[in-house]
């Protein structure tokens, strides 16, 4: 019997060791030198105390223990550290500046790849002055990327006062600001877009806004343009939204004449959790973020510590010993190559929507010719571009690993990968819908097996799509997953219904199936991974162009 560990854990040995041994020394001693004092606190902490300090944003893994408490193994160090600054510090202690090495775990789904234990190494300055904080911590972690010597790094800035600030104007209500709220979380702009233009009750400077301000990405001057857009849709304290800003560029200026210091307002998302600023930092050929971190004064609000700033970060060991090129194993790719010395990566379906989308490249300007003959290949390469032909379904999961820096697919394979990926454009081909169908001879059958039952029994390719709808209607629903050949599923009473996709519904009305509910439309969608669009201007140029080629159509 071979002896592993369990999965997305692993042991590491002398030579990889040492090198995170290296690399941990160096971060402790910049943040040493910098007045930050070591603490460290339980691998296991209670639940319900570290839900009173804010949404824990990350899956952990939990037990009860002899006593009946939920426990949970810690996901990240600012919740603990939180609760500990509460309870053990007192308040004439302040400010009070804390450094920390520690594992963490986190819960991943067994098909992602994804380790589950990994190391941070990071800080947080708790009851510091708001600015005045998080430019010291943005600074502190710009030594440290310097000091281990990572290639091609930046820190990136946004901010949730923009968007919170512009939302309190628009006077729109408790739902649609909760429905915006959670597509920016998702980093659907497409989703953000139609949900603007439904909305008769916003002025057209305001609906501008709300589109623009998450797509506003560049050096300094864009605070400036976000005040634009903040004070000609009437956001009363404009001034004061973007004078944290001000301040941030104006403390780091050095980094700021350099360009390691930029601005991306598609940060800003955990908005019951950061208050203020949210940054991350990058290096060039990475798939993700090295550190990242930001201003939570409402999680020591909810401990008890109102008026009290905090602002921190925590850097990614695992992920600093891939850019260094030292062993590792972060779950990302590292090609290992500068941006300007490799062509943009796209990944590009197969299938039906293969002919749509050569149409849409070869109108936003890029060469397409070895696209027309494709064959067997599965990479063509242009001047400039390299397209990675892949099934629709796998273009996510090709974005999100890193395999290419932005691709083409449907809405709905995007729903089903269910990774971190930012949705730019609505293409405004490939239309289908997805909907609920039945067996036209058992009209009500489900329905009242449903009754008796107290779920509803579906077939599908679709779970997540099929999950999301069933709890949006409030309905439990037991999925059977199949791969093709869904209509069977209820014909030969395996299950009650199904969800599938349809365009003209010619196949269900061959199989006497007949439709109960439409469940979403999907279109083809241009989307990018977070780390590929905050460091490519290429993707966010590409972006444009297609928006407007989408527009014309």
């Amino acid at each position: 019997m071979v002896q592993r560990t369990p999965r997305g854990f692993r042991d590491i040995l002398p030579q990889e060791a040492l090198a995170r041994e290296r690399i941990t020394e160096t971060v402790r001693s910049c943040f040493s030198s910098h007045g930050y004092l070591p603490v460290e606190t339980p691998l296991l902490e209670d639940r319900t105390v570290i839900e009173t300090a804010g949404r824990i944003q990350d899956s952990p893994f939990q037990l009860f223990d002899k006593d009946d408490r939920l426990l949970m193994l810690r996901p990240d160090l600012t919740l603990p550290i939180s609760r500990m600054v509460s309870s053990r510090m007192a308040a004439d202690g302040l400010p009070a500046r804390l450094r920390y090495v520690a594992p963490v775990v986190r819960e991943q789904g067994a098909l992602r790849g994804q380790p589950r234990q990994f190391t941070q190494l990071g800080v947080e300055l708790v009851g510091g002055e708001g600015a005045a904080s998080e430019a010291e911590v943005v600074t502190l972690l710009a030594d440290a990327l310097a000091r281990l010597g990572v290639p091609d790094w930046y820190v990136v800035c946004g901010s949730v006062a923009p968007l919170t600030a512009l939302l309190r104007a628009c006077e729109a209500g408790e739902p649609f600001t909760r429905k915006v709220l959670s597509l920016v979380h998702q980093s659907d702009l497409v989703g953000l877009d139609d949900l603007v233009q439904s909305n008769g009750g916003l002025t057209s400077a305001q609906a501008d806004a709300l589109r623009q301000v998450v797509r506003l990405n560049g050096d300094e001057s864009v605070v400036d343009e976000l005040e634009e857009l903040l004070v000609a849709a009437d956001v009363k304290d404009a001034d004061a939204v973007v004078e944290g800003l001000r301040k941030l560029v104006q403390s780091c200026a050095p980094l700021v004449r350099t360009r390691r210091l930029r601005f991306d307002f598609s940060i800003i998302n955990s908005f019951d959790y950061y208050t203020g600023l949210v940054f991350k930092a990058y290096a060039e050929g990475i798939a993700a973020s090295l550190a990242s971190g930001g201003h939570y004064d409402a999680v020591l609000e909810n401990l008890g510590l109102p008026g009290v700033s905090a602002c921190g970060f925590a850097m990614s060991l695992e992920r600093l010993q891939e850019v260094l090129g030292e062993q590792g194993e972060s779950g990302v790719v590292t090609p290992g190559v500068r941006l300007a010395d490799r062509p943009l990566r796209i990944a590009v379906p197969k299938g039906s929507l293969f002919p749509e989308t050569l149409r849409v490249l070869e109108a936003a300007g890029l060469p397409v010719e070895g696209l027309r003959d494709l064959g067997r290949k599965l990479i063509v390469r242009e001047k400039g571009v390299e397209y990675v032909i892949v099934r629709a379904q796998d273009a996510p999961s090709f974005v999100a690993f890193g395999g290419a820096d932005c691709g083409i697919c449907g809405r709905d394979s995007i729903i089903e990968a269910d990774v971190d990926l930012l949705q730019l454009v609505d293409l405004k081909y490939g239309w289908c819908r997805f909907v609920v169908a039945e067996p036209a001879n058992a009209k009500g059958r489900a329905d009242r097996a449903y009754a008796w039952r107290g779920t509803m029994r579906v077939a599908t390719k679709y779970p997540r799509i099929t999950q999301a709808y069933y709890d949006r209607i409030g309905q439990q629903v037991d999925i059977v997953q199949l791969h093709g050949n869904i209509e069977l599923g209820p014909i030969v009473g395996m299950t009650d219904r199904i969800v599938d996709i349809t365009a003209t519904g010619t196949t269900l009305a061959e199989n006497d199936l007949v439709i109960v509910d439409d469940v979403l439309e999907c279109t083809a969608r241009f989307f990018a991974g977070p780390a590929a669009y905050r460091c490519d201007s290429r993707i966010r140029t590409l972006a444009k162009k297609l928006a407007e080629v989408a527009t014309n159509n």
